[in-house]
This record gives structure tokens, C-alpha cells and sequence, in this order.
């Protein structure tokens, strides 16, 4: 029987499309992505989406996990935050949300593990994914082992580097070390042309990409009022099905 992770088969490779609105959502189901990370605010590395956004995403076809992340910034939470990411946690769990995406760190760049440890029991009987806290850990092997401890499912990382690609050595490190216990899941920068090197390190099977394009404000006023980001992208039906056509060409040989 195949390896499997998560209820998928790990022969087959499986694409995750972060997404903060609903048209990014409709988007990059109808391109065919096989799992969707939920977020808002992705221009600044996603924020914890709404409840009303986490309602609408619960009766998509395929799996949906809300990131968990209160504020921007770093990933060191005080307690009001941790008190908040629990609430969101529940949310999720309660609108019917197959996982959550989470992460925390201590001072000293280990992963907080009591705050982790009280967002997975509030998360009882969802997946787990360890979010890009990982790739700010003083010691990512070391973490790693903790994350196989806490019962994550996969680790969301560029290897610590601003791109997947640029982290490609750590990544392979990475992969390797955890031979089959946890999913390697890299994320960050990741396109069409960088899928072939990505999926051939040693158990790689799932990637993490955005799957966007620019989007043009429709009214300048918009960026000088601070109601929009430059910058700001948006999933395409196009580009998610050119990443999974991509992926299934790879791994066919």
C-alpha cells in the first residue's frame, strides 16, 4: 500500500493554495488545487481569516485549513495572543474546517512548545500543519523532532531562506531527517519552473504555492487612502492549473 499522509496518497503530488478572499478560493478550486490554506492579509505573510470567511470555505470539495496567526510581526505571542488563537482555533473547528496552520516561538528561537501544545488540543481531531515560525527556529532539525512529537502532520518551509529554491540544501536536510514521519511541505516563491527540483528531494510530495498574479487597483485612491497594498496579488484559475499540470508532468517522468 502507499505511503499516505493526511488521507493522500503520497505517490501522487499534492498542491496547497494559500487564499485570503472568496474569488482566490472559487479560483483555485476550479484550477484544481487539492488542498486550500485560508488566510487573510497574504501581502504581509497571511493573517487569520474571518469567521465569515472560514464559514463560506467550509463547504468546499476539497480539504480547507485556516491559518492561525494574529497579528503581523514575529511569532513570540504574549498570552492575550495565545487566548485569541485559541478562540480561532474553535472557529475553525466549528465551522467544519478539515485543519489549522499553526506555529509559536519563544524568545530563544525554540518552538514554544506549551503554546503549541494548547492550540492542538483546542484543534482535537483537525490536521496539523507547523507554519513558517519553523523557518525563524534557531535549530530547524532540532524543531523538527518536536513538531513529529506534537503530532503535526507537516512542516510548512522555505528552509529558512526568503525562496524554497534558495533552500533547497536545508530542504533536502530536512526531508531527509524526516524520513516518512512528517511531511516536508515546501512554500515560498514557488513556481512552475522550480516544481521539478522541489519534488525530487527524498519524500517530497506536497508543495505550497500562492498561484497569483498582480491586480491593478480599479481606483487610485485606494493605495493613497491605505485601503489597498502595491503589490497585491491574487489567485488565477490559469496559474493553478499550469503549477498542478506541472506537478503531475514531474512526477510522471
Amino acid at each position: 500500500m502507499a505511503e499516505r499522509d493526511g488521507g493522500h496518497d503520497r505517490r501522487k503530488p499534492l498542491l496547497e493554495v494559500c487564499v485570503d478572499d472568496p474569488a482566490g478560493l472559487a479560483a483555485a478550486i476550479e484550477g484544481g488545487a487539492d488542498r486550500l490554506e485560508l488566510c487573510s492579509a497574504l501581502t504581509v505573510g497571511g493573517l487569520t481569516p474571518s469567521h465569515g470567511l472560514m464559514a463560506h470555505a467550509a463547504g468546499s470539495p476539497v480539504p480547507v485549513y485556516a491559518l492561525i496567526r494574529p497579528r503581523t510581526g514575529d511569532f513570540v505571542f504574549t498570552t492575550d495572543d495565545l487566548s485569541v488563537m485559541v478562540d480561532d482555533v474553535r472557529a475553525a473547528r466549528s465551522v467544519g474546517l478539515a485543519g489549522v496552520v499553526i506555529g509559536a516561538l519563544r524568545s530563544d528561537g525554540q518552538l514554544d512548545v506549551a503554546a503549541l501544545e494548547t492550540l492542538v488540543a483546542a484543534a482535537e481531531g483537525m490536521d496539523l500543519t507547523l507554519d513558517r515560525a519553523f523557518d525563524l527556529a534557531a535549530d530547524q532539525e532540532e524543531e523538527l523532532e518536536t513538531a513529529v512529537r506534537l503530532g503535526f502532520s507537516r512542516i510548512l518551509t522555505s528552509g529558512g531562506a526568503t525562496t524554497a529554491i534558495e533552500g533547497l540544501p536545508r530542504l533536502e536536510r530536512l526531508a531527509r531527517r524526516a524520513a516518512g514521519r512528517i511531511s516536508i511541505m515546501p512554500g515560498a516563491g514557488v513556481r512552475p519552473e522550480t516544481v521539478d527540483r522541489l519534488l525530487s528531494l527524498p519524500g517530497v510530495f506536497e508543495l505550497h504555492a500562492s498561484c497569483s498574479a498582480p491586480i491593478a487597483a480599479a481606483d487610485p485612491r485606494l493605495s493613497a487612502f491605505g485601503f489597498s497594498q502595491p503589490g497585491e496579488r491574487r489567485t488565477t484559475v490559469e496559474a493553478v492549473r499550469a503549477m498542478k499540470e506541472r506537478m503531475l508532468r514531474s512526477v510522471a517522468g
